[in-house]
Formats: structure tokens, C-alpha cells, sequence
């Protein structure tokens, strides 16, 4: 096979930090190639070089053996480049084809010829089988139809390199398996796919070789077919990381949250959660599995006092709390940690200060009605410390911690509250394996202490991993519980697509 790409020297430096440092990357034709690394590894900087969002402060690029100077997306499209963005680049209340030749010259300018443009969509479709209405308005396609817009926008443009960045984030298991089914059929023909990943998995199933990345470097190439997730694990991380856990025996206490028959409006003031009961006891797992969008959010909301319940019932340790204030629903010892971190602080406080948001009126901080810094600081090192929180100081702006870490201070602010109740959403959404790992640990801590939790996942493997038992949601509804012991990714896939319904 010859080279399709070759990224060479490769150096990228933003202020205090050097993003990439001498990156050679190598591609061969017609393969699928996944780049892997933690957050701030380097990857997503290196490909937005490739794809001219960033300019190299050293280093060269050949395209098919020949050197370019990549200074636009529009360059790197007409070099045969495409990326599809982990958030879509769609305009919802526009037709597929229009989202497609959005912004292409037209050969009769100014006149569109969409009747054509349809027509050339609909032999990409159909040669590649992503198959898709060309005149339907992309706000009434799935999740998964819309990625296949994006493929299809870029192999219109004429993409030889596709890039994906986090392509399955969103994706049933379902819609998984076909789009690995297209990027198969994309490589038989010659396209070169580069596959962006944390989802080891995924990266052992449909990769041919795998680059690792850390701290901005190449770690290693392998052949996916003489390595392992574990080995790949390691050299994202530097070490050891388990990405399977032992538990023990379940033994649920008496039960601490339970819903009747509730019913919950979105923002469109739509009904997202529809007639769902369910309970969590204590020391026990209850998940709730489906794609992003079924109500999930709307459902975490409406326990947690965010959203008004339209109907139903809400109990926490046998006391109804439907509608209650969130500081109410804390003050029940309820932690919460929600799906999007940007909600679960401020940016522009302190470390210290984000974790005193749920202690400011405890006395062990204050002191003749003033706060006790020294106190405070000492609290906020020992979490610190306990949550390996990496941070210079505790007097840093969580704005500026990774991802991860900034999930980590949430995660040690509501866990230091010793709740009895936990509700916890995307808790690793995000994350790199190694902080992943620590997170699902800290998870199953609490379970071991007798904390009930609830816990709301698009991550099968987690959801697998952790949960006693898995509800799956629907467009609103619990459409089947499944014992953890005994279930199947397959089948939870199928009832996460409306495919099975509960028999009552």
C-alpha cells in the first residue's frame, strides 16, 4: 500500500503549551486508521492542522506523496480532505441536498440546479449505501441519518481522507454497526479513513492500525490485529488501567427514590418524559440506558427540583419531593452530578470556590460569621489530594483544568457531602480512559457504602459495567428493565431503537 498521507515534524505550540511536539504520522491508502490519546494528547490539534484550522509552527504535509500547504478548510477539501465534527455542521431547517452543495459554486450561478444536486446525492447514497432522502429537511432525520449527511457532504465534495472525530458518540449500537459497514465499504474503494476514538472497542473492531498519542507525541504505531485493549490502554495512560470491575454481591436496602407514573415538558413545553416509574434502593446500580434526546435529561432535571414535573410523583426516603427547590432536594443529602460539567460549576471561580458551593454555610468554613480560608484551603487540598485532582493550586480558575479534572471537582465536591442518594448523568462523557477509570471507581464506592444510585449513561460499556439493574428509555419511556447479569449489548440496542416494548 502506498501512503496517503504523511504528516512529518509536525510542531504545534499555544502560550505555556506545546500541543505537538515532532509528530509523524503515517497513512496508507484505502486504510482506517484511529488515532487515540487522552484529552490533550494532541490528536484533535493534529487534525485540525490536516484540515487547515491550524497552521504548523514546524513541519511538513504530503498528500499522496506530494507536499501541500494546508492554510483553510477550503484548501483542504480541494485536496481531497474531509472531516466529519463530533457536533454536526447541519443547518436543521434546511433539505439534505441544500446542506450538501451549501456553499459550493453553482454552474449557472446565480440559479441552483437542485434537481442535479439531488440526483448526484442520491448515487453517493446508494454506491456507498448511506441511505438518506436528499429532499427531506435534515430536522426530521435521526441522529444517525445526519452523520450520514456529513459523510455524504463530504464525499460530494470529493474527500479521498476522511477524517471522523468521535464518530459513534451519539450513535445506538445499532447505528454503530452501520456505519462501520460504510466505512468497510469506503476502505474496499480506495477512501482512506482516519477514526478518532476513546471507545477501545470500537478501535479494535474496525481499525487496521492504530497511532497512540500522549502529552503531544507519538507513542507508538501498531497493527490492530497484534494488540489489545489493555496493551492500548497502557500507552494511552503510561500505566496499568482496568477497564473491567469486580463487584460485589448486591444487597438493595430500602428503597430511597422512587417516580409514579411521571411525566416531565421539555424547553418546547413538549412532553420528553412519558408515564415513567421506576426506584432506586440503597447499595444498589439502577441505570438508565438509551441515545441522548429519549427524556433523560428532562427526567435528572424533574428529580433534582430543575424542571417542574406536569404530573406524577417524586419520593425521596418515602417523602414526596415532586417540585421541591434543588436546595431542598440537597438538603434531603442528595448529590447530583450533571451531564454537562459547564452546569455543575463556574469557570471562573476558584477551585476552591466551586467546592465550597455546596459548604458555604457550614460552620467548620466560618468563623464569627466569616470565612475560615485557611480551613477552606485545607479542605479543598485534602480533596485534592483524595480525588487526584491535577491542579497547580487550589486557588486556579476551574476554567482552566482539563476536562476531566474539572469533572473530578465535581465528583469530589458531592461526594465529600456523603449523600445517601446519587444521581449522576454522562458522569464520564468526555473523558480519557485513565480519568474514566477513576470515576467509575469512585462510583462504585459509594454503591459499596450504600448509596443508592441512579445512573444515566449512553455508554453501554459503562452502563454494563456498573449497573445492577438497566432501564432502557425511549421517546419518553422505560420500555424494558434488564438485569445486569444477564444482559446483552445487542438487545439493549434494540430496545434503546424502540425495538422491544415491556409486556405489561
Amino acid at each position: 500500500m502506498t501512503n496517503a498521507l504523511r504528516m512529518e515534524g509536525i510542531v504545534k505550540r499555544f502560550p505555556g503549551v506545546i500541543a505537538n511536539d515532532n509528530i509523524t504520522l503515517e497513512i496508507e491508502n484505502g486504510e482506517i486508521h484511529a488515532l487515540l490519546g487522552e484529552n490533550g494528547s494532541g490528536k484533535t490539534t493534529l487534525m485540525n492542522i490536516l484540515y487547515g484550522f491550524y497552521r504548523p509552527d514546524a513541519g511538513i504535509i504530503h498528500i499522496k506523496g506530494d507536499k501541500v500547504d494546508i492554510t483553510s478548510p477550503r484548501m483542504a477539501i480541494d485536496h481531497g480532505i474531509g472531516m466529519v465534527h463530533q457536533h454536526f455542521m447541519l443547518v436543521p431547517v434546511f433539505s439534505v441536498a441544500e446542506n450538501i452543495i451549501l456553499g459550493q459554486p453553482a454552474k449557472r450561478e446565480p440559479f441552483l440546479d437542485l434537481k442535479q444536486a439531488e440526483e448526484n446525492i442520491a448515487k453517493i447514497s446508494k454506491s456507498y449505501g448511506l441511505y438518506v432522502d436528499p429532499s427531506v429537511k435534515v430536522w426530521q432525520l435521526s441522529v444517525g441519518e445526519q452523520q450520514r449527511v456529513e459523510i455524504i457532504k463530504a464525499l460530494y465534495h470529493g474527500a479521498d481522507i476522511l477524517i471522523l472525530d468521535e464518530p459513534t458518540a451519539v450513535l445506538t449500537p445499532q447505528e454503530t454497526r452501520e456505519l462501520f459497514n460504510v466505512l468497510k465499504r469506503l476502505s474496499n474503494e480506495g477512501k482512506t479513513v482516519i477514526f478518532i476514538s476513546h471507545k477501545l472497542r470500537e478501535v479494535m473492531e474496525i481499525s487496521n492500525r492504530v497511532t497512540v498519542l500522549r502529552d503531544g507525541r507519538v507513542i507508538g504505531c501498531q497493527n490492530t490485529c497484534e494488540t489489545s485493549q489493555q496493551a492500548l490502554a497502557k500507552m494511552m495512560v503510561g500505566r496499568e488501567v482496568f477497564l473491567h470491575f469486580d463487584k460485589s454481591e448486591v444487597k438493595p436496602g430500602k428503597r430511597m427514590l422512587e417516580t409514579s407514573n411521571l411525566c416531565v415538558r421539555n424547553d418546547r413545553g413538549q412532553i420528553a418524559v412519558r408515564n415513567v416509574s421506576f426506584y432506586v434502593s440503597q447499595g444498589e446500580i439502577v441505570s438508565i440506558a438509551g441515545v441522548d434526546g429519549n427524556g433523560q435529561s428532562e427526567l435528572a432535571d424533574a428529580i433534582m427540583g430543575l424542571r417542574k414535573v406536569h404530573r406524577g410523583d417524586i419520593q425521596i426516603e418515602g417523602k414526596f419531593t415532586t417540585n421541591f427547590t434543588p436546595r431542598e432536594i440537597f438538603d434531603m443529602g442528595v448529590g447530583f452530578i450533571p451531564s454537562d460539567r459547564s452546569s455543575g460549576q463556574i469557570v471562573d471561580f476558584s477551585l476552591q470556590e466551586n467546592i465550597l458551593l455546596r459548604f458555604w454555610a457550614k460552620s467548620l468554613f466560618t468563623k464569627y460569621k466569616l470565612y475560615n480560608f485557611n480551613a477552606i484551603r485545607k479542605f479543598t487540598d485534602h480533596l485534592m489530594k483524595e480525588f487526584s485532582i491535577r491542579a497547580p493550586n487550589s486557588t486556579i480558575k476551574v476554567g482552566y483544568l482539563s476536562g476531566g479534572n474539572q469533572q473530578k471537582v465535581i465528583l469530589a465536591r458531592e461526594l465529600a457531602r456523603k449523600p445517601n442518594l446519587l444521581i449522576t448523568a454522562q458522569p464520564t462523557r468526555g473523558l480519557d480512559v485513565g480519568a474514566a477509570e477513576y470515576v467509575r471507581q469512585e462510583i462504585l464506592k459509594e454503591r459499596d457504602r450504600g448509596v443508592a444510585i441512579l445512573l444515566i449513561s449512553t455508554e453501554l460499556e459503562e452502563v454494563l459495567s456498573l449497573s445492577d439493574r438497566i432501564l432502557v428509555m425511549y421517546e419518553g419511556e422505560i420500555v424494558d428493565e434488564v438485569d445486569a447479569l444477564n444482559a446483552k449489548v445487542e438487545e439493549i440496542g434494540i430496545m434503546m431503537a424502540g425495538g422491544s416494548k415491556k409486556s405489561r
